[in-house]
């Protein structure tokens, strides 16, 4: 569960940081009231009229285009490690090592006993087996 929890806080991170740098622009030509062409990667397509119909000057007026760009961040913060002095490195080696040692499983286990001594058997095997010395 826990790994689980880590992908997906590290991959919504990813996204964070690729949107908040991310910027683009949305171009569209409207003629009149109406929108003609919207684009998202270049320019926007004229009207055929602007175009075709080169006998009024008032047919070009009505055509319109706009912009409207989202900007995202130009900078991120970089922290190096030429910032950190000593103190702040023996805290957070001092941190680190004891919150693991927290969540740290022992995979041995010791088992005392009362009696060290063997059990006492209750076949005798020499007999069972018939092995005796000559």
């Amino acid at each position: 569960m826990k790994n689980i929890l880590t992908k997906i806080t590290a991959f919504s991170l990813a996204f964070l940081v690729l949107f908040s740098t991310f910027s683009f622009t949305v171009e569209a030509h409207y003629c009149g009231d109406f929108i003609v062409d919207i684009s998202y990667t270049g320019e926007a397509e004229v009207c055929k009229t602007d175009i075709t119909n080169n006998l009024s000057i008032a047919m070009k007026d009505c055509c319109s285009d706009e912009q409207h760009k989202i900007e995202g961040q130009d900078e991120l913060q970089v922290n190096s490690e030429k910032q950190l002095d000593f103190s702040k490195q023996y805290f957070l080696t001092s941190f680190f090592t004891s919150y693991k040692s927290l969540f740290a499983t022992k995979d041995f286990v010791k088992i005392y006993f009362k009696d060290p001594y063997p059990p006492d058997i209750d076949r005798n095997f020499l007999i069972l087996y018939q092995t005796f010395l000559i």
